[in-house]
């Protein structure tokens, strides 16, 4: 009878804990999800104005040209950084993982170009500078509001 009482004690110390690990990971995942984004164009192609609609489209790949002809070039946070999480959770409804699965399968089926993955949002913001066509998601926080297109009438989401 000492043993179950002793069994039973340590039982409920080691529930506690992995619950209070699980709700602290569900959080982390949401707080990645709650980041204000913005988008980030070169000025040759980008149009100076999206839909939401619109810019799912390009960024999940299925339009390849702006409306002057010029290439899409997609900028995207690498999907192990919090930006990269939330951009796959915002725009593509998905996981890093399964972001980076969907542009594997895209890419290898011929389909499209594969994005140009950053580790820092400096480096992203310096490609899309550079690159004609090219299209990003920022951190509106830390972006110059100037340079972000509006997604349907508002430079967030």
């Amino acid at each position: 009878m000492n043993t179950y009482k002793t069994t039973k004690i340590k039982l409920i110390p080691t529930k506690v804990i992995l619950l209070i690990v699980c709700l602290f990971f569900i959080n982390l995942d949401n707080s990645n999800a709650q980041e204000t984004l913005g988008i980030l164009g070169n000025s040759k192609g980008v149009p100076s104005s999206m839909t939401f609609v619109e810019l799912k489209s390009v960024m999940k790949g299925e339009k390849q040209r702006w409306k002057d002809g010029t290439k899409i070039v997609i900028a995207l946070m690498k999907t192990n950084t919090p930006l990269g999480q939330a951009s796959a959770k915002k725009i593509y409804n998905m996981s890093g993982d399964e972001l980076n699965r969907f542009w594997l399968a895209l890419v290898f089926q011929g389909k499209a170009s594969a994005p140009n993955f950053f580790n820092s949002m400096s480096e992203l913001e310096s490609f899309v500078a550079q690159t004609p066509g090219a299209i990003g998601i920022v951190k509106k926080e830390s972006a110059n509001e100037s340079k972000l297109i509006p997604v349907d009438g508002k430079k967030e989401f």
